[in-house]
């Protein structure tokens, strides 16, 4: 699993921040969250290929979040897309699919499907599981987590004194299947061993501390929380439903998160050496996201 960072900034950008936006590349595909504005140019510094997104997942409809988002569909028009792709975002995002359809001369003639949802399961395969939560913010927003879902241990020996032949039948059972080897049936929690953890990325949109954040940030491996201001300036946070990084740091802390990264930085803050040692005071484990930086979630 391998995070890029287009864009970190909040509602203005910056000479160094973009909007927001990032890209996963896991499970053999491209994901993007959130496509603000210059999020297109980000992408060839980044040397992504936007024909290789299969899905990307809006939190909210404020302009810095989704203002790419037009420009981006019509570049992958021109360039003769005709893979589908699934955009995913709260309700309204028909009202916006009707508007980027209808934005200059441009006709769009590949697949696009949009999807409107709220808290729920978004996707689940044999791989991974997505789920959106509604958080706190100015207007209808989400935040997201992809999972890993991975197999038990298969128990080869296990397997092989239970008179399992070497062969196809293992890949059965560790597939959840059952078998039978001589008249007798052998099921596949006989071979496997204890449920196992996959790796969890928890990507915050913009929210005020929640309590429904923390949740869906439970043992996260990779918590990456807005972060718009310092704690003295606390009362702008409220004001416009915004965290802090020692907001950011309490919720990776409360949800047994393994790393913090801190975006959607406000201009304010040219040096964000504050905001870092606010967040370092409660969580320890945490950085500030940077633009076109890629980490990699193990």
């Amino acid at each position: 699993m391998e995070i890029t960072f287009l864009g970190t900034s909040s509602a203005v950008h910056s000479f160094e921040r973009n909007h927001p936006s990032i890209v996963l590349k896991a499970f053999g595909e491209v994901m993007m969250f959130d496509c603000g504005e210059g999020t297109q140019r980000q992408l060839i510094y980044a040397k992504i290929s936007p024909m290789k997104i299969s899905k990307i997942f809006i939190t909210h409809f404020h302009g810095d979040h989704i203002l790419g988002l037009p420009g981006l569909i019509q570049s992958m028009n021109f360039r003769g897309r005709d893979k589908k792709l699934t955009i995913y975002g709260p309700k309204g995002l028909n009202v916006l699919k009707e508007s980027i359809f209808s934005l200059g001369y441009c006709k769009i003639e590949f697949p696009i499907e949009f999807i409107e949802i709220g808290s729920e399961i978004v996707e689940k395969t044999e791989d991974y599981i997505i789920k959106s939560q509604e958080v706190n913010h100015l207007v209808p927003s989400l935040a997201y987590s992809i999972e890993e879902l991975k197999k038990p241990r298969f128990l080869r020996q296990k397997a092989i004194e239970l008179g399992v032949p070497v062969g196809p039948d293992f890949g059965k059972l560790h597939n959840g299947q059952e078998v039978e080897i001589d008249g007798k049936i052998i099921k596949p929690e006989q071979v496997l061993g204890p449920p196992r953890k996959g790796r969890k990325i928890t990507y915050s949109g913009d929210t005020t501390p929640c309590e429904e954040m923390v949740e869906l940030a439970k043992d996260s491996t990779l918590l990456i929380h807005e972060s718009t201001y310092v704690k003295e300036d606390s009362d702008k946070a409220e004001e416009n439903y915004h965290s802090t990084s020692s907001d950011a740091a309490s919720i990776a802390k409360k949800s047994n998160s393994k790393k913090l990264i801190l975006t959607h930085i406000s201009t304010r803050y040219q040096n964000t050496d504050q905001l870092l040692n606010e967040a370092l005071e409660i969580f320890e484990n945490t950085e500030i996201a940077k633009d076109l930086k890629t980490i990699k979630c193990d």
